[in-house]
């Protein structure tokens, strides 16, 4: 096991003039067919493609920013409507922090049905939104 000082500073130099050394193609994965993107996937020991069931299992997480802009409301007034604080909302959007599953929950509410959360919010408030 290597043990390093805490006072020790590394330093590195990028030449960038130079492409890395695995630069990706783009133009040549562009190009590339579905059966092609599959059959590379499949020989990956690394990353092999999931199973049916593999995937039937998954959950979505939902995309707070596509629920906004489907809802084409500005992430000041979606985080008003919602009752959320706009840094939190901001760094969900950012990918600074990951939604709990209580706020995917409520996430997926409000992308399916607005309105009951409104409805929600303004019967616990106690009166009229």
């Amino acid at each position: 096991m290597m043990t390093r000082d805490s006072d020790t500073t590394v330093r590195t130099t990028v030449d960038v003039s130079r492409p890395p050394e695995h630069a990706v193609d783009w133009e040549a994965f562009d190009a590339l067919t579905d059966e092609e993107v599959r059959a590379a996937a499949s020989r990956d020991p690394d990353n092999p493609p999931l199973t049916a069931d593999e995937l039937a299992r998954m959950r979505r997480v939902p995309d707070v920013r596509e629920i906004r802009d489907s809802m084409g409301l500005s992430q000041a007034k979606f985080a008003d409507r919602f009752e959320l604080p706009l840094a939190t909302l901001q760094d969900w959007e950012q990918g600074r922090r990951r939604l709990n599953r209580s706020t995917q929950t409520l996430m997926h509410i409000i992308e399916h049905e607005p309105g009951a959360v409104d409805r929600a919010l303004r019967k616990a408030k106690g009166g009229r939104r």
